[in-house]
């Protein structure tokens, strides 16, 4: 089948509620009023939790499998999976990306373009910068309070 303007069904990403143009593989648990971007890959296939408030910028990936070891291995090692969690109001930036088993705390920023490397945890309040990412401890408790001489 194809549409009217002739593009094959089987060449759309799947629906689903958060974004048209987010691509969400298995069943994630997203929280309440969790904003996610264009572009995004939300991969849920080895068990997602996304926690209430988060955003997720344009072009950010969430990750719960790795194929690496399957394709090192010329396929004789399976597909590997892990749970990855985001907790409550984190801010992932545009372009970062989260392996799989990680587990981010409440409160945290992940940086445009860091890297959250696999089982990687990352304690409340802090922010991960750079590739691979580099954990910076109560640095997100800045963003919390507002700045003099902005009417933000």
């Amino acid at each position: 089948m194809t549409d009217l303007a002739g593009v094959p069904d089987w060449h759309h990403l799947p629906d689903n509620p958060y974004n048209p143009h987010a691509w969400v593989l298995g069943e994630p648990q997203i929280g309440t009023g969790c904003w996610i971007g264009a572009f995004t890959v939300i991969d849920g296939s080895g068990g997602l939790t996304i926690g209430d408030g988060c955003d997720i910028s344009a072009g950010a990936q969430i990750y719960t499998h790795s194929t690496v070891r399957r394709t090192v291995s010329a396929r004789d090692l399976p597909i590997e999976r892990a749970a990855t969690t985001i907790g409550d109001c984190v801010h992932v930036g545009a372009g970062a990306v989260i392996l799989m088993g990680a587990v981010i705390g409440d409160h945290c920023v992940i940086a445009a373009g860091a890297v959250v490397s696999q089982f990687t945890r990352v304690p409340d309040w802090s922010v991960v910068v750079g590739v691979p990412g580099v954990i910076r401890p109560d640095a997100a408790k800045r963003y919390a309070r507002p700045v003099e001489g902005r009417d933000v």
